[in-house]
């Protein structure tokens, strides 16, 4: 039994109790498992299902396709990546290109630790990147970073700022994902991370002498 892609994506209903709770944790630990053991194309509610140990009627309770469970695990990466980025960037106690630099440092080990997770939402996001629910979710942390920014280049235009963001954005996700592609060390991970963060600091300082 297979499912066919729908529009659907959002939950049939959350959880409200401790039992409840813990069957959706298990189903979203199942389908974690399934993705990484079989992949996309052989990803199934079925499978699911028999993952983690419940019928598939359970699974349809609060997940009315396969696309749903695959956005709720999207989404929950990109909370994570959402709150990561807020507490790092907003925490006043380290200077501004300080936090930076610990951005870029957790986002590298992150995707490196979650790169077989990873690899398979990218194989799934025709099922979910365009849909209204995906921007609402990116938009939390597009707002974070214009924050920061705003904070960083105090004296530079909206339109400098603007590329600015969105430059570090696009390199650190695109270039955190191919880095994450193969195996690393924690001493690779460290280096890496360390050059990327000097890279974009010294872009910044460039800036703000500008």
């Amino acid at each position: 039994m297979t499912d066919r892609p729908s529009t659907r994506i959002a939950s049939r209903k959350q959880p409200k109790q401790a039992r409840s709770n813990d069957l959706v944790e298990s189903i979203l630990q199942a389908a974690v498992q399934v993705l990484a053991r079989e992949g996309m194309r052989r990803f199934t509610t079925t499978r699911v299902a028999e993952r983690a140990g419940v019928s598939v009627g359970s699974v349809y309770q609060y997940f009315p396709n396969k696309a749903a469970i695959l956005f709720r695990l999207q989404s929950d990466e990109w909370r994570e990546t959402t709150e990561m980025l807020r507490g790092i960037l907003q925490d006043a106690r380290n200077p501004p290109l300080q936090r930076l630099r610990l951005l870029v440092q957790a986002f590298i080990r992150s995707e490196c630790d979650e790169a077989e997770l990873r690899v398979a939402l990218d194989d799934a996001a025709p099922f979910y990147r365009d849909a209204p629910e995906a921007r609402e979710v990116r938009a939390a942390g597009e707002q974070i970073v214009e924050v920061f920014m705003r904070e960083v280049l105090p004296d530079a235009s909206d339109a400098i700022r603007a590329v600015a963001g969105d430059l570090i954005k696009v390199t650190l996700s695109s270039v955190g994902k191919q880095f994450s592609e193969s195996p690393r060390t924690p001493a690779q991970i460290e280096t890496y991370a360390e050059a990327m963060a000097d890279m974009f600091c010294a872009y910044l300082r460039g800036l703000g002498h500008a």
